[in-house]
């Protein structure tokens, strides 16, 4: 094999790697169905004290069940009404989504609010995502009339402005061809690097739209959206958290997190319910 050719397929590895580290590495995990570790239970009706649902949206390369593990049930302990959805799945490859074109995925999360607000009749929503799942809601919000329907972003890691995968992206005009692959068998990972068509319509005129309070939960050791403070939103109503700040021992990367980080966990809970926030420390890994 040529030299070049060698380098081609290892730097398409090495970038579909980098993106998979998004989610479980366990995906038998997805076995489990969600209502039987509750939530996604459709006769759930929001309380007094939390009442509007929680929508969790995944990240790239993972699903509805296997992001959620821990998050969920933590949220469904404290008494709130948790749904999730599986989205951008592509013909042929199970269990891994959020694969497809961002735009179209956020017309699946439209149509999936919409179920959720009829059957627990109630008027807004909360999202909470990972990864691609905190920024790709943006879109709904901002182009498919999601504002009218959403009271607040978590994004927890999210692909706000893109990504350079540490720098990797840099290489692509290297290799003639490797863009039309990934675009090809992964349109959301190019949707999602620095740049981007699809980003630079999402972040045009503002990060924010009217009515929606946004929260991005970010970590210093991110290594997949980077750098890290391309995560942080600009505009009104926008709290944007280091972790570090709070806990400066929190050595939670990318996965991490999303998926088991208590100390996250719990500043996704201030933002669900700020007039009951408490502080968020290292002692909250615990609670």
């Amino acid at each position: 094999m040529l030299p070049w050719k060698r380098k081609f397929r290892s730097l398409a590895a090495l970038l579909l790697a980098v993106a998979a580290t998004v989610t479980v590495p366990a995906a038998t995990a997805h076995a489990a169905t969600a209502p039987d570790r509750g939530w996604n239970d459709y006769s759930c009706r929001p309380s007094a004290a939390h009442p509007r649902p929680v929508v969790l949206v995944h990240g790239t390369f993972a699903n509805s069940v296997d992001n959620w593990l821990s998050l969920a049930p933590y949220l469904t302990a404290r008494g709130y009404c948790v749904f999730s959805l599986d989205y951008g799945e592509l013909p042929g490859v199970a269990v891994f989504h959020g694969l497809g074109p961002v735009a179209d995925s956020a017309k699946q999360l439209s149509a999936f609010v919409d179920r959720v607000l009829a059957a627990t009749g109630a008027a807004k929503a909360d999202l909470v995502g990972h990864s691609q799942g905190g920024m790709m809601p943006r879109y709904y919000l901002r182009f498919l009339g999601g504002a009218a329907k959403v009271n607040a972003l978590v994004g927890i890691a999210p692909s706000n402005h893109g990504t350079t995968l540490s720098g990797l992206t840099a290489l692509l005009p290297y290799f003639p061809g490797i863009e039309d692959l990934l675009t090809t068998h992964t349109p959301a990972l190019t949707d999602q690097v620095t740049g981007s068509a699809f980003l630079t319509r999402l972040n045009e005129g503002g990060d924010t739209v009217p009515g929606v309070h946004y929260t991005v939960i970010a970590t210093r050791y991110d290594e997949v959206v980077t750098p890290y403070r391309s995560q942080f939103l600009s505009g009104p109503d926008v709290r944007n958290v280091l972790l570090q700040d709070l806990c400066p021992v929190d050595l939670s990367e990318h996965v991490a997190v999303g998926l088991f980080d208590r100390i996250a966990f719990h500043e996704v809970a201030n933002a669900l319910d700020p007039a009951h926030a408490t502080p968020t420390t290292c002692a909250s890994a615990f609670s």
